[in-house]
């Protein structure tokens, strides 16, 4: 009987201390291979891989493109590539962000639940909104077990949050136990498999670098009246898809959740908007002062009474963007 024998972990803010205590608690025999993927930038050096190594009697290394599938090994996802799992082979795909990130935790777990079912368990840690949520999913619709970290253990509790309402978990730990209940799943029996959800295959190719196009899209999604962050095309809502999710046609994804939380669009709009109604209002009073130098009263008049208007939408503008700076700030110390 299949084994669970694949542990795919994905975690964002504050997972670095959670995953080095997982590390600490496996075993140097784990019958499973794990892989872990975190935010990350771009450039970002290889800090997480020695930090793990260092933590417990594993192996770990920084995940390469083709690379086979060792048990008892811990690979961490590269920067700017999502880390998938394809029948016993890592792939490092170059596919579209997801969730603003890549690598992204999603596609990782949903390449496990695609080629391994049963066998893959995934676990959800600390982090910002829903990246996960989905991956994690994916992995129960195939038949694969969902662990959680407890969201009052964890020092953001929106990812494992967003897991909880989005799956029925298996499992649900603090970082303290995570590492001996992941010890105590490998290699346990995996149980009965299911087909996996449709388009799953598919976005699990976009991940890997595919081309998407619009035909392909309409399989999966619907087009919706939102518009891509990342591209400005037209974003299709993902079909009976929890948490809710967009795609635009070159591929991008977004959670509802990530979508609200980028504010940046409508704050330079605000921005630009009160620039150009102050420029009017300079303009305008400007128009009045030469209307009335020149004996053109009935002119001035009506230029004064332009620019006190534009003064009234500049106020309103100014009072808006003020308001919205407060709550970014509110919602930055609520994180931190």
């Amino acid at each position: 009987m299949a084994k669970k024998d694949i542990i795919v972990i994905g975690g964002s803010a504050g997972s670095s201390a959670v995953l080095r205590r997982i590390m600490r608690d496996l075993p140097g025999d784990l019958p499973a291979s794990l892989f872990v993927a975190t935010h990350m930038p771009t450039h970002a050096p290889a800090h997480l891989v020695d930090i793990l190594a260092n933590a417990g009697p594993l192996p770990v290394s920084r995940a390469l493109d083709g690379q086979p599938v060792e048990q008892g090994h811990v690979y961490v996802a590269a920067p700017d590539r999502h880390m998938l799992l394809v029948e016993g082979t890592i792939r490092l795909g170059d596919g579209p962000r997801e969730n603003m990130a890549r690598p992204a935790i999603d596609p990782l777990f949903r390449s496990a639940a695609l080629f391994y079912g049963p066998r893959a368990v995934g676990a959800v840690l600390t982090g910002m909104l829903n990246d996960g949520a989905s991956g994690l999913a994916a992995i129960k619709a195939c038949g694969g077990t969902a662990v959680v970290q407890h969201p009052l253990d964890a020092e953001v509790d929106q990812m494992p949050r967003a897991a909880l309402e989005t799956v029925l978990a298996d499992e649900v730990a603090p970082a303290a136990e995570l590492g001996a209940l992941l010890a105590r799943l490998a290699g346990t029996d995996a149980g009965e498999g299911f087909p996996p959800p449709p388009g799953l295959a598919l976005e699990v190719e976009i991940a890997a670098g595919a081309r998407l196009g619009a035909a392909a899209l309409r399989k999966i999604a619907d087009p919706s009246a939102l518009s891509c962050p990342e591209c400005q095309g037209v974003l299709s809502e993902m079909r009976d898809e929890r948490p809710l999710r967009y795609r635009c046609q070159i591929g991008h994804a977004q959670t509802a959740e990530v979508l609200a939380a980028r504010t940046e669009e409508v704050d330079e709009a605000m921005r630009i908007a009160l620039r150009v109604m102050e420029e009017r209002v300079t303009l305008v009073t400007r128009m009045a002062q030469d209307a009335r130098a020149t004996g053109r009263k009935a002119v001035a008049e009506l230029y004064e009474a332009r620019a006190e208007e534009y003064g009234r939408y500049a106020e309103i503008l100014r009072t808006a963007a003020i308001r919205a700076m407060r709550v970014g700030s509110d919602d930055v110390d609520q994180k931190t």
